[in-house]
């Protein structure tokens, strides 16, 4: 093929053109390249250009040629043939420069797929210089890296898997349609297709190879950091502190002890790396000799710090164990010194109490040390037989240490027991001194107890108040003096107790303070008593006998003027005086006169007992067994019986004057004095509250039964005129008052007392009987009616028995 420059020429005649023009279209150059191929259609593109001008040109030709065949000048047929030929060869051009143009169309498109093959060649080609790398990374972030990188070169090659299969599809729709170039399209397109493809086998084995290396990397980091763990701690198992106190080897215990459990956990992390090494050997990872070298250094390092920690930890235990028993021993040797320094002391005593106390302690240390010979002393020489059994390397000096303890040990027993026999030799010494100062103290004690009850009993003023009290303390005084001999026998014990001690050269007696000396002037002292006592005795013994002569005089005269006042009383209050004179009121009142003269004359021999009272009382005499009677007992009793001989003076005189001006008869006044006597008991002359209401009853008094506590006001009203002020009784001058006064008031009233008896006899006869005054009556009521009621004589002169005229009783208290 010829390259022809196509330069259109305007000018030409169309002949020339259609010659010029044939040959170009006539041409086989359809380009080497898309470069070619690109030219040539421009160049084509300039001829279709001009093909086009010239056609309008050939139109105008095509005009003339009508033209000039219209006229006559011209060869009509010349001129149709020739413009036939020039239509036909234009035609030919056209169709030429179509089939070129078809034909330079097809070279270019198969020059792009060239083009286009050569581009994606050149694309595989440099992605597979990437894939077939032999770099899978140095280290896992390598590998990450790498990883990563591949990662995105896959998307890539997916991305760019369209435009592989649009050439492939344009290649083959080339060799279908086209025979230009069929070979080499099938050839180029069967290379391309095995490129793409190994490009593709080549990324999914480096992406394999990079996911074997990211796991060999993971290995490799687990691998290398179990390895620094172990490193790390062989420099600390591999250390030669082994502690140089108990404390510090404590401490490298724990901390050994802590590293075993953190090394239980490293093994296990060790097994499963080892266990992922074998995972990545059985799926044929290519570091596969690489894994199996590294686990075995692993494991081998594993073995090596297992051992390295055993042999610490033995030799750890060691020296604990001997640090330990170096503690121990320290511990019982500090106990032993402690113990030797309290028994360095010469101290065993100064008397009994300090000797025991010091014994007590001393009993106590020796317990302690038993104690301690069953627990620190036994430990520490089970600790040593251990130690020796199990062959420690300081079995020498362990053995030597132990030896030496037990020498302190011993020493310490001995000294221990040494001053246990000095303490009771001490003991056994002053208990003997305190035996014979208890018994000093003890007796002495006795002695001195019995000097101060004797002294207080020769000292005790002799003062007694009869002959029989000065004859027995001469008797105990007697018999005392019988009993010094015994005194005297104590006392020479004492003595030789005394002597016993001084020749001890002890100090004072500490349970006494009592001396020897003392006590001898005690007893000196004694002897001075005993003969002060018995002057004091014989001077008693005089007074006494005094006293008695003035007692017996006393109570002659008293006994005898006590009589008198009786038998006196009893004549001025029994009614002797009624009977021996002729019974008037005025003979009795003559007797009881004369009477009270008696009483008074009598004062002059009261004047003497009290002269001899006075006496005695000066002698201090205070009792008299001769008489019962004191003088005031019957000065009182004299002035008494003097106020009664003047009351029953008057208490006459008011009744004779009673009886002169209001008619109350002599009988009733002897009878109301009568009834007085009886109920005064103990012949006062007074009566209390309850004989009077008795008497009052006895009289005739119908007063209400109460009983005790409740009140009883008619008998109140009766007390309010006999005994205003209340003192609790009822003199005889009082009650006369009273019964005149009644007496007089009521002399109309013994119909009423008929109507009583009446009420009491049964059926309202004229007598009422015994059972009947007792049943209705106080006792004293109804004695007093059946010792003044006549017995009852019926209408034929017939004594009924038991009743009595109520009747005659009752009209004989009201006779004026």
């Amino acid at each position: 093929m010829h390259h022809t420059h196509w330069a259109p020429h305007h000018n030409l005649s169309p002949f020339l053109f259609h010659c010029q023009v044939e040959a170009l279209l006539a041409s086989e150059d359809y380009g080497k390249d898309l470069a070619s191929v690109n030219n040539l259609l421009k160049k084509h593109q300039l001829l279709e250009a001009d093909i086009s001008a010239h056609e309008d040109r050939l139109k105008d030709l095509n005009s003339q040629a009508d033209s000039l065949m219209t006229s006559s000048a011209f060869d009509t047929s010349q001129v149709k043939d020739k413009r036939d030929t020039i239509n036909s060869r234009f035609q030919k051009i056209k169709s030429m420069a179509a089939s070129r143009r078809a034909k330079l169309n097809e070279s270019h498109r198969l020059h792009q797929f060239f083009r286009d093959m050569d581009d994606e060649e050149s694309w595989i080609k440099e992605k597979k210089l990437l894939v077939s790398s032999e770099d899978y990374g140095r280290d896992l972030t390598g590998v990450q890296n790498l990883r990563k990188k591949h990662k995105r070169l896959e998307a890539e090659l997916a991305a760019h898997e369209p435009a592989i299969q649009g050439v492939l599809d344009t290649g083959k729709k080339l060799s279908d349609d086209n025979t230009i170039g069929k070979e080499e399209i099938q050839q180029r397109l069967a290379q391309f297709v095995e490129h793409w493809k190994e490009l593709k086998h080549l990324a999914a084995a480096r992406g394999q190879r990079l996911e074997e290396s990211l796991e060999y990397q993971q290995f490799v980091a687990n691998v290398e950091e179990e390895e620094a763990w172990i490193n790390e701690k062989m420099t600390l198992v591999a250390s030669e502190d082994y502690g140089d106190t108990l404390a510090a080897i404590q401490g490298l215990l724990k901390k050994h002890e802590a590293f075993e459990t953190d090394f239980t956990v490293h093994k296990d992390r060790v097994n499963d790396v080892c266990s992922n090494g074998q995972d990545l050997i059985k799926k044929n990872n290519h570091h596969e000799e690489n894994i199996s070298s590294k686990m075995k250094g692993l494991n081998g390092k594993v073995s090596d710090l297992e051992k390295a920690a055993a042999q610490r930890k033995a030799k750890l235990e060691e020296n604990s164990a001997f640090l330990q028993f170096n503690w121990k021993a320290d511990v019982v040797e500090s106990w032993i010194g402690e113990k030797e320094n309290s028994l360095k002391t010469d101290d065993y005593g100064r008397d009994l109490s300090s000797v025991q106390t010091l014994l007590t302690k001393q009993e106590t240390f020796d317990a302690g040390l038993q104690a301690f010979q069953q627990e620190g002393i036994a430990n520490i020489t089970a600790l040593k037989d251990q130690l020796l059994a199990a062959k420690h390397v300081q079995s020498k000096a362990i053995e030597a240490r132990h030896a030496s303890l037990m020498k302190r040990w011993s020493q310490l027993l001995a000294n221990s027991a040494t001053r246990k026999k000095k303490l009771l030799e001490a003991q056994s010494h002053f208990r003997k001194v305190e035996d014979l100062f208890l018994t000093f103290a003890k007796k002495a004690s006795a002695f001195n107890s019995w000097f101060e009850n004797a002294e207080e009993d020769l000292t005790d003023p002799v003062r007694c108040n009869s002959l029989e009290e000065i004859r027995a303390l001469r008797e105990a005084h007697d018999a005392f003096r019988s009993s010094l001999s015994s005194a005297q026998a104590d006392f020479s014990q004492l003595a030789e107790l005394d002597r016993q001690i001084k020749s001890f050269r002890v100090a004072s007696n500490p349970y006494t303070w009592f001396t020897m000396e003392a006590l001898e002037e005690t007893w000196r002292n004694l002897q001075k008593i005993i003969k002060e006592r018995e002057l004091e005795l014989q001077k008693e013994q005089r007074r006494q006998e005094e006293n008695d002569k003035l007692r017996q005089e006393f109570a002659q005269h008293a006994n005898a003027f006590h009589q008198w006042i009786q038998e006196t009383r009893t004549y001025l209050l029994d009614g002797s005086c009624m009977v021996e004179e002729s019974g008037t009121l005025e003979s009795q009142l003559e007797a009881t006169k004369r009477k009270h003269q008696e009483i008074r004359a009598m004062r002059s021999q009261l004047k003497k007992i009290e002269d001899l009272g006075a006496a005695m009382e000066e002698a201090l005499i205070l009792d008299n067994k001769y008489t019962e009677h004191s003088t005031v007992g019957l000065a009182q009793q004299w002035d008494q019986l003097d106020q009664l001989g003047m009351r029953m003076q008057h208490n006459l005189e008011q009744q004779i004057q009673a009886r002169n001006t209001t008619g109350v008869t002599e009988e009733a006044l002897k009878e109301f004095s009568m009834m007085f006597k009886h109920f005064d008991k103990d012949k006062s002359g007074r009566l209390n509250h309850q004989e009077f209401k008795s008497c009052l009853r006895s009289l005739g008094y119908d007063l209400p039964m109460v009983e005790e506590g409740e009140p009883d006001p008619e008998f109140e009203a009766i007390l309010d005129t006999v005994d205003p002020n209340r003192d609790g009784h009822v003199s005889l001058q009082e009650y006369m008052a009273f019964m005149i006064s009644r007496e007089t008031e009521n002399v109309k009233s013994s119909e009423e007392i008929e109507s009583a008896f009446r009420a009491l006899s049964s059926e309202g006869k004229p007598y009422v009987t015994k059972e009947e005054l007792y049943q209705n009556l106080t006792r004293e009521q109804a004695d007093y009616c059946v010792s003044h009621m006549k017995p009852y004589v019926d209408s034929k002169g017939r004594e009924l028995p038991t009743a009595f005229d109520y009747v005659e009783f009752t009209r004989s208290l009201f006779v004026n």
